[in-house]
Parts: C-alpha cells; sequence; structure tokens
C-alpha cells in the first residue's frame, strides 16, 4: 500500500489516514507531498491525484484507491477486521460510529479558526462563541463515551481505535491553541498525544522544513 500525505504539521486529515495505517498493522509506503508549494497546481493534476481531485490523503491498494479519511478506515477494517478500529460490543460500536461521522462532517468553526500546527503552543485567548459551542459539543461526546464505555482504558471506548483517529487532530488543536478543556478531556488528550503514533507524527512534523505562514498565525 502507498499513502499520501500532506505535510505533517498542517495537515489534519492526512493524520487521521496516518493513522488508520498505522492502526491497521499492514505495511505501507508514506509519500509526504508538501501542500501549497510552487509545484502545488501541477502535482495535484497527476495521476495518482485524479480520483480525489487533488486532495490528501490518498491510500493506493494496488489498483484499489481510497480518498478520503473515515473511507480509509472502513477499507482497512474490510482487510483485516473491525476488532483494531471499531468496539466489539455492540452498543459501542454504534456510538463509536456516530461519533466518527459527526466528527468527519461537523465542528467547521474549530476547524477553520483553530488550523492544525503541531509544532506549535500559543498562549490562551478566549474562543470565539461558535467554537466554544463546538468544543461543549466535543466534550459532551467524550464525556458519555468515557462514561459508558471507556473503562477499559485511556482512550474514548478503552482501547484506541476508530473515534480517536478521528478526534485525534481536536486534540492538537486543544494543544495548540492553549483552549479551555474540562479535567477528564484534558487527561484524555494527554493519552492521544502521548500515543507511540502520534508521537511518531509529532516528530516527523518537527523534521519537515516546510513552513506555510497562513499556518502559523496564533488566534488573535
Amino acid at each position: 500500500m502507498k499513502l499520501i500525505i500532506g505535510n505533517k504539521a498542517y495537515s489534519s486529515w492526512s493524520l487521521r489516514g496516518w493513522l488508520a495505517c498505522r492502526q491497521s498493522g499492514l505495511p505501507f509506503e508514506e509519500v509526504v507531498v508538501p501542500l501549497y508549494d510552487d509545484a502545488w497546481d501541477r502535482r495535484r493534476e497527476g495521476d495518482e491525484f485524479a480520483p480525489s481531485s487533488g486532495k490528501v490523503p490518498i491510500l493506493w491498494d494496488g489498483d484499489a484507491v481510497v480518498w478520503d479519511s473515515l473511507a480509509i478506515v472502513d477499507y482497512l477494517a474490510d482487510k483485516v477486521g473491525r476488532e483494531p478500529f471499531w468496539p466489539a460490543d455492540e452498543a459501542a460500536r454504534a456510538m463509536a460510529r456516530s461519533m466518527a461521522a459527526e466528527m468527519h462532517s461537523s465542528f467547521a468553526a474549530l476547524r477553520r479558526k483553530h488550523t492544525m500546527n503541531v509544532r506549535q503552543v500559543y498562549p490562551p485567548v478566549a474562543p470565539d462563541d461558535d467554537v466554544r459551542a463546538d468544543l461543549t459539543r466535543i466534550f459532551e461526546l467524550w464525556a458519555q463515551a468515557r462514561a459508558r464505555f471507556g473503562s477499559g482504558g485511556d482512550f474514548l471506548f478503552g482501547a484506541f481505535g476508530a473515534a480517536d483517529i478521528m478526534f485525534a487532530p481536536v486534540c492538537t488543536r486543544i494543544a495548540t491553541y492553549s483552549l479551555p478543556t474540562p479535567r477528564f478531556a484534558a487527561a484524555y488528550v494527554l493519552a492521544v498525544l502521548q500515543h507511540p503514533f502520534m508521537q511518531d507524527w509529532i516528530a516527523g512534523a518537527q523534521e519537515e522544513e516546510w513552513v506555510i505562514e497562513k499556518f502559523e498565525q496564533p488566534v488573535t
């Protein structure tokens, strides 16, 4: 398999696809493509990017191509079994799938106003009301998952899985922008950031030479 991703410092969707590949345990080639550099428009017109219209991540597995992070999770679960990704308990699995889907489609204010940058930590600034509303909903989801199904470990459903993969970029945003976080959520954020896969990703981001100035601005 070959996974094409954007800059590790900034690309939240790439992080999800990459974590899914690591979680699968399958070997894969990692290809990092700098976002928005001088060759970006030309590069994204190439055959490898055509199915996704230039978006990353893109997973190639022979002739099969998958270009959406949640679809990558499902594709890999089909290959290796759902156990690495989804809880065995039916009720827990239903909730985990719903949470992953809501993360996939929601929280636009948090995404837009607090872009991912795993190389920075900015002083706290009070979030806008729409961002605060997104965080409130996220913390509600986390609290419900942890209370109902999280007793077996440090993650949303005990063991690290697809729901944690989908919320991992939220954890980086909370850390980067010093966003207000209740104590239980802060412990979960720390557990995600300290996961070995996340530590590998962050180390890779620190080694990157590329800087995108529009993603290097603190919230004012």
